[in-house]
């Protein structure tokens, strides 16, 4: 049976996961500034499990299963969506950069994967000018999703139907699973706010900043609502239950997390059940809160890995790895029509110059 590996390349910290004939082998996280500044610890860390058979690389916006030998300049624009202009300003995106030509020299099996608008699945019109549909790290939440709900109930993988509110370190995002096939979804740029990132931007302000960096796209969200960018996700659920400035964030993060949920009830309108996941559901307080919230819509309940120290993408990582090496996941990965993954972020955009955008990046 394979022996593989999956990245969570997050905004807080990189998770990675190994399985072994479907039993965990490595379960750790790293910091992403730590990781930033040193990306030869990753390597490392890898290569002490050699051997292995695949590893599912840090994908960021995702690229439709694309291997380190086949990976150049376009596909360093197109997991990242950043120039060479910023690269280093921020410091996750750097770092990732910097990962490739140490990924490259390893001679590690490295394979990146889809994003959700890759897939197809996703019938085209739901595609029409979106690029962050949930990027592959988001995709690989949905592949935990679906692999713990047939766990659950005794269920084929094509049986599994639920809507994901993923709330992240950064980004929230939530998406929708139907027949065991992701339908849509709503990623952290896209939707309501995350922990550090501001959501869907109403184009209006979008044309008031003009040409704005990326690291705009990192601004906004709930902490700078409340005023402390400097807090952790925990630090700023206490101040939200005395402190009005923190309670607007506080409000916005939830009420956003239900409409997103509410709107991909027009794409699957009777899931099993709504699942959570992410480093802020992980509080208590946060996590029970959106329970009650989104009890109207079916049955809540927060999503179970079967890793204790790696995140939930990360784990998801590791499935896909498996699956596409033709191990017990393989049929998960079938199901779901990963192999069929196709295209760029930048094919389903019709606005003026989307042509000459993507002459300037694709070539």
């Amino acid at each position: 049976m394979p022996r593989v590996i999956g990245i969570d390349p997050g905004t807080v910290s990189f998770d990675v996961c190994g399985i072994d004939n479907g039993q965990v082998f490595m379960d750790t996280t790293l910091p992403s500034p730590e990781f930033a500044s040193n990306p030869q610890k990753l390597i490392d860390l890898i290569q002490s499990a050699q051997p292995v058979d695949l590893i599912a690389a840090p994908s960021g916006y995702g690229l439709p299963l694309v291997s380190i030998e086949q990976f150049g300049d376009r596909e360093r624009f197109l997991f990242t969506l950043v120039d060479e202009r910023e690269r280093n300003r921020i410091p996750v995106l750097g770092g990732m950069g910097k990962m490739i030509p140490l990924m490259k020299s390893s001679g590690l099996p490295f394979l990146f994967i889809p994003g959700v608008i890759h897939l197809p699945t996703v019938p085209e019109y739901r595609k029409v000018n979106k690029i962050d549909m949930g990027t592959a790290d988001k995709l690989c939440c949905l592949v935990l999703g679906i692999f713990d709900q047939a766990r659950r109930y005794n269920l084929h993988f094509k049986d599994t139907s639920f809507i994901l509110a993923e709330v992240g370190g950064a980004y929230t995002a939530v998406m929708a699973v139907s027949g065991g096939k992701v339908m849509d979804g709503l990623g952290g740029s896209v939707g309501g706010p995350g922990f550090y990132a501001s959501g869907g931007m109403d184009g209006e302000l979008a044309y008031l900043l003009g040409s704005f960096p990326k690291e705009v796209l990192f601004s906004g969200g709930v902490a700078n609502i409340a005023g402390h960018p400097e807090f952790s996700p925990d630090e700023f659920i206490e101040l939200a239950q005395f402190d009005k400035q923190a309670g607007i964030a506080w409000e916005a993060l939830l009420e956003g997390v239900c409409k997103s949920v509410a709107a991909e009830l027009v794409v699957v309108p009777a899931p099993r059940e709504i699942l959570l996941s992410g480093r802020l559901c992980r509080n208590a307080k946060l996590r029970q809160e959106l329970e009650k919230r989104l009890q109207k819509y079916g049955s809540v309940r927060y999503i179970e890995g079967f890793a204790k120290v790696a995140k939930e993408a990360a784990q998801g990582a590791a499935l896909i790895a498996d699956g596409l090496v033709g191990g017990r996941y393989s049929e998960l990965v079938d199901v779901m029509e990963l192999k069929g993954a196709s295209g760029t972020v930048l094919d389903y955009l019709y606005i003026n110059n989307a042509d000459a955008l993507r002459q300037k990046y694709l070539g």
